[in-house]
């Protein structure tokens, strides 16, 4: 099984996109990318936009062979959109999915914006997307749908999806962000030697007062019963996040890391620093509407 993460926030923006080959099948999780519109009162700086870019360039590279394409929910980040912003994954630069299995959490437990974005993906599709949450074949099965976050606050839910390949298996298991102990133990019990999950949002601690202690015992609990932990996401949108990673790795013999540290790389948490950059790095406003207008060549200076 190879297992090639595509994008995170350890990667510079929003993300939660892997790409998992097992034998002839190639199975394209969450491929979306999107930038906090706003943070500490600031729109994405261009060195976040870049960082999008480049998650979206390997995503779209990823396409080619894809076998199955898993939507775990309907998020910015998760998904490619119809344009709602420049900084997301535009269903218009798919390329063919003629052939391609798609694997979707239904319309069940989700809101009224995620709804309608399932209803414009399948439309610009042209066909109906499963309800696949419980389902599966050869290899690769989904949960029921779990919180996402903690449970029974209105957040939705999400799907889970198992890939197995002899005795080797790989959760994703998106935007659980460690927040309901009955979730983590449905994944303990699917056996997994990876998991690749969304830690808690630390960075909005004042409106999930509970994210660090309960998410804490539940990162020691998956973590004692996985070979390798891989957080990210909404946790690396803070340093706090990182700090709180390292506490974890810090308290088990397995190992616990973010995604650019699984692929082999530094992470890079853009958006964590976006206050920095735009001390370091002034942009006028003017630049992002310029580049939502297309007429700002990032490429040239960023990539």
């Amino acid at each position: 099984m190879q297992i090639d993460i595509l994008g995170c926030e350890s990667f510079g923006a929003r993300s939660l996109a892997c790409a998992v080959k097992t034998g002839e099948r190639k199975i394209l999780i969450d491929p979306g990318v999107a930038l906090a519109r706003l943070r500490y009162g600031l729109l994405p700086h261009p060195v976040e936009v870049a960082a999008a870019l480049r998650i979206r360039k390997r995503i779209l590279a990823e396409f080619e062979g894809t076998t199955d394409i898993v939507i775990s929910h309907y998020h910015g980040d998760h998904m490619p959109m119809k344009a709602e912003d420049p900084y997301q994954l535009p269903v218009e630069a798919l390329p063919s999915v003629e052939g391609v299995r798609f694997w979707c959490k239904g319309p069940e437990k989700i809101s009224g914006l995620s709804a309608r974005r399932r209803k414009e993906l399948s439309h610009f599709l042209g066909f109906p997307l499963p309800a696949s949450e419980g389902s599966g074949s050869d290899g690769i099965t989904f949960s029921s749908p779990v919180p996402h976050g903690t449970k029974d606050k209105g957040f939705g839910t999400v799907m889970m999806t198992r890939i197995s390949e002899g005795d080797d298996v790989f959760v994703h298991s998106s935007d659980i962000q460690l927040l309901d102990r009955e979730t983590v133990l449905e994944i303990i019990s699917w056996k997994p030697a990876i998991v690749f999950a969304s830690g808690p949002p630390l960075y909005l601690s004042h409106h999930v007062p509970e994210a660090s202690k309960e998410a804490f015992e539940n990162a020691l609990l998956l973590a004692r019963n996985v070979d390798t932990l891989i957080l990210d996401h909404h946790l690396l949108r803070s340093f706090e996040g990182y700090r709180w990673l390292k506490e974890v790795a810090g308290k088990v013999e397995n190992t616990v890391l973010c995604a650019a540290e699984f692929m082999g790389k530094e992470p890079e948490l853009l958006e964590a620093r976006r206050k920095i950059l735009y001390e370091k790095l002034p942009v006028p406003r003017e630049w992002h509407e310029s580049y939502a207008r297309g007429e700002t060549d990032l490429e040239e200076y960023f990539l």
